[in-house]
């Protein structure tokens, strides 16, 4: 298809090949295409000369329909020699021109020449050209571990309305492996580029397809949308928050996707994805996070140094092509590097464009956040775009703070220039916060104390007044008698756990006087234990008595009495299990039984015994939580 359109094109501006605009003349042009990126950059040095009779102030450079609708950036700046500027090199100026009688499958621009050139002068151009979403898949689909192959398609000629003495083009690709290109007169391949030229004196508009089918490891990140959220605070910090919509633009994965592979060979089962990108920032920069609507992402890396910050940004999961991801990217600077003052007015001169390297933003807004109190705002921009104003409001604003917004369209690396945004503010706003938050507090402390000293009944004399005063001096009475009460309960409750962890441990000693029995033999120690533990079991049994009429008829025992009770009756039941098995194991040892036999008859005893006992326990714990 990409063809077809080049032979269309080329038949349509085959009559132009005599068609002149001016009476300049290209001497030499030698254009180096860098296929490197996604982002494709042309760069023209162009050597101009006059050869007519007038001045001419103006250079026309062209480009076809179907790359046209491509182009993101064009620059141009003069050209003086080595060693004879310092420094970045002045833009000139550029605008969209459409000359008389030229087709439409061409679209113009003008430069504007630092000077006018006269008859026999040169002047060296160096031309940047920058093209979003110009390389075309092919094929467009590939598998999870094939490497993706794509298609470039431009003209061995420089196009240009002017007849062309000499020119030479060098393409530029990632490496060496190439699937095929256009075979030309003088055109061979070095290394990792591709030459075209010398050619010599071609006439007007000339123009001879070239394609180019090469491999691409590099990802092809694009931002369909990235909302750049700029916030000032002149108490010294400047707070960026960057929001992307991210996919990979590059070929469509073909068929499933097996994460299993990818984690074992990434490099073989992952050569269409790519999983990491970088952030270049300011060297001073802090407070740096990176998340999505999951959460915060750990899978990132920050390297500074003196002149710069690095940020390695790895998404939750690899991604192929036409996958997207959603995250949100934010650091802080200081203020003093960005914010300056200059004729009662300050200004903010900070970057345009995203911090990420080789990232295409289709749809790029970029919202610079002013303090509240801010006014006579306005912006400059190195190149046209959008804008218009918005209101704010965060935390302790009353009208809200003004915004600045601006939008650019297909916006890449070379956009990322800095611009300003001047607006004038009065010092004593800063205060207005502080004092906020302190009348806020003080308002505050002094309503609690109003309340607290307030008295709300509408009249001393009143009959429910005296009714509530003396409602309040017989709660008084009931309140201290309530409270002994209370305290009465507390003590009986304590005596009662001390009688009953008293008995459990008389039940140790039984269960320890039938160990040492099977250790010993001595039948006349055991049931010397057993009559001494029966004495202090009944000793203990008269003091409970008391104690369960006592809360029985406590009303503040009430909410427990059933508790303290069930209690007491799974002891007893306990104690009955332990006096039983205590008999059967002396009989059985009397009677000179086996161990078995005399396991076999205590295992039903036994297993009451131990859920009687975790019974006791817990009840116990509940008792001692009241």
């Amino acid at each position: 298809m990409g063809c077809r359109i080049d032979l269309l094109f080329f038949l349509s501006i085959a009559f132009l090949s005599s068609y002149v605009l001016a009476d300049l003349i290209v001497t030499k042009v030698d254009r180096r295409i860098d296929l490197t990126s996604h982002i494709i950059r042309i760069i023209s040095s162009v050597k101009v000369e006059n050869d007519g009779d007038d001045p001419v102030s103006a250079f026309l450079v062209a480009f076809p329909d179907h790359h046209a609708k491509h182009l993101a950036f064009l620059s141009a700046s003069q050209n003086e020699g080595k060693g004879k500027t310092k420094g970045p090199r002045a833009s000139l100026p550029i605008e969209a021109s459409k000359p008389e009688g030229t087709p439409p499958s061409l679209e113009f621009y003008s430069i504007t020449l630092p000077k006018g050139i006269a008859k026999g002068e040169t002047l060296t151009l160096d031309i940047l050209a920058v093209f979003a979403h110009i390389l075309k898949p092919f094929p467009e689909q590939v598998a999870q571990g094939d490497f993706q192959l794509v298609l470039f398609q431009d003209s061995a000629y420089y196009l240009s309305p002017y007849l062309v003495k000499s020119q030479t083009l060098t393409v530029k690709l990632p490496d060496a492996r190439i699937e095929s290109y256009t075979k030309l007169e003088k055109s061979k391949v070095q290394g990792s580029e591709l030459k075209y030229g010398p050619y010599e004196n071609q006439p007007p508009f000339s123009y001879t397809p070239i394609v180019v089918h090469y491999e691409s490891r590099k990802p092809f990140a694009v931002a369909q949308k990235l909302v750049r959220e700029i916030e000032i605070s002149h108490w010294g910090n400047v707070q960026i928050t960057e929001h992307y919509n991210l996919i990979h633009g590059g070929a469509h994965l073909k068929g499933e996707f097996s994460r299993l592979d990818y984690q074992v060979n990434p490099q073989a089962k992952g050569a269409g994805a790519f999983s990491r990108l970088v952030a270049r920032l300011p060297p001073r920069v802090h407070s740096i996070y990176y998340r999505d609507e999951i959460g915060n992402i750990s899978t990132s890396r920050v390297w500074s140094d003196s002149k710069k910050t690095e940020v390695e940004i790895e998404p939750r999961y690899p991604l192929f092509g036409g996958w997207k991801t959603f995250f949100t990217f934010g650091y802080s600077l200081p203020l003093k590097d960005y914010l300056f003052q200059s004729e009662g007015k300050r200004f903010l001169n900070i970057s345009f464009g995203s911090p990420i390297e080789e990232l295409l933003i289709e749809e790029l807004i970029v919202k610079v956040v002013l303090p509240e109190g801010s006014r006579d705002m306005y912006v400059s921009v190195p190149y046209p775009m959008e804008q218009w104003q918005e209101t704010k409001l965060s935390h302790l604003d009353i009208v809200g703070r003004p915004v600045v917004a601006l939008r650019k369209t297909n916006a890449v690396p070379e956009h990322n220039q800095h611009f300003q945004v001047y607006y004038k503010f009065n010092s004593v706003s800063l205060l207005r916060e502080p004092l906020m938050l302190i009348l806020g507090f003080f308002f505050l402390f002094v309503a609690c104390i109003v309340y607290t000293h307030t008295d709300l009944s509408i009249s001393k004399s009143s009959p429910s007044y005296l009714a509530k005063l003396q409602w309040d001096e017989v709660g008084q009475y009931s309140l201290v008698d309530f409270r002994k009460s209370n305290l009465l309960v507390q003590t009986a409750v304590q005596q009662l756990e001390n009688i009953i962890n008293r008995r459990l441990m008389i039940y140790d000693k039984l269960e320890v006087s039938l160990r040492d029995l099977s250790r010993t033999g001595n039948i006349q120690a055991c049931k010397t234990a057993r009559k001494s533990a029966d004495t202090l079991l009944k000793e203990l049994s008269k003091e409970l008595k008391p104690l369960l009429a006592f809360l029985q008829s406590s009303p503040q025992a009430a909410r427990f009495f059933s508790k303290a009770e069930e209690l007491v009756a799974k002891e007893r039941e306990l104690q009955e299990k332990l006096i039983a098995k205590h008999s059967i194991i002396v009989d059985c040892y009397e009677k000179k039984l086996s161990g078995r036999e005399i396991e076999n008859r205590i295992a039903l005893h036994q297993q009451k015994i131990t859920a009687l006992r975790q019974e006791v326990d817990d009840l116990l714990e509940f008792i001692e939580g009241i």
